[in-house]
């Protein structure tokens, strides 16, 4: 029984180190190469094709310098208006996001940086759990400290979902606009931002209030909001 104990205190920390590694081996390799899928996507996939066996999605890759500035923008100013200035958390953007809940009495801001949203879409599941918050900081950590902000707002932009099946701004920007990433215009960037928090729902509620609401607001910020060059 102590033999058994004693081979399970060392099981459990060494595949926890072997994961970690995991993990860093597909940041570092994307810090050069593009990601074709992401953990988000895959999820997505497997839930469109449980109702219909030929589901594919919608998704194409497009290089940083063929994504119009003015969705750059609108997204930073939308998600991480700090973005350029943090190194993966906004500690006050969690703080003003939690005294929001607290006030609410649920959870209604999350606080969460681009760099953070991208750890969880590449790696993560989209369940809510302590678990994923640990692992999430984590892999935030080596994203910040091997990617350029360049590189993270580049994987972020061809890699977030923007609809039912859509995913980056290539294809949304097809779906929504019939034009590319490059010749959005500041109207649909800052509308194409407003999605980002629920893009499924206002897929098919284009013309919700709170829509127009966001697409309004992001669009009175969005030329204060800085961006890598």
């Amino acid at each position: 029984m102590k033999r058994l104990l004693h081979h399970a205190l060392w099981i459990v920390p060494t595949a926890l180190i072997l994961y970690q590694a995991w993990l860093f081996a597909h940041v570092w390799w994307w810090v050069d190469h593009n990601p074709q899928r992401s953990a988000l996507m895959d999820e997505r996939l497997d839930q469109l094709q449980a109702q219909h066996p030929d589901a594919r999605l919608q998704h194409e890759w497009v290089p940083y310098g063929q994504i119009s500035a003015n969705l750059k923008r609108a997204v930073v100013a939308a998600e991480d208006a700090r973005f350029l200035e943090h190194h993966g958390f906004d500690w006050n953007g969690i703080q003003f996001a939690a005294e929001k809940d607290l006030r609410r009495g649920h959870i209604v801001a999350g606080g969460s940086t681009i760099s953070q949203q991208l750890a969880k879409n590449l790696l993560l599941s989209d369940q809510r759990t302590p678990w994923r918050k640990i692992e999430e900081a984590i892999i935030t950590i080596m994203i910040e400290h091997m990617m350029s902000k360049r590189r993270i707002l580049e994987i972020y932009l061809n890699d977030i979902e923007w609809g039912n099946g859509i995913f980056g701004a290539q294809a949304a920007a097809s779906h929504y606009f019939h034009t590319s990433a490059a010749r959005l215009g500041p109207s649909e960037a800052a509308r194409l931002a407003a999605m980002v928090p629920n893009p499924r729902y206002y897929d098919t509620h284009r013309n919700s209030r709170e829509l127009q609401r966001r697409t309004v607001t992001i669009g009175a910020r969005m030329n204060q909001a800085a961006i890598p060059r």
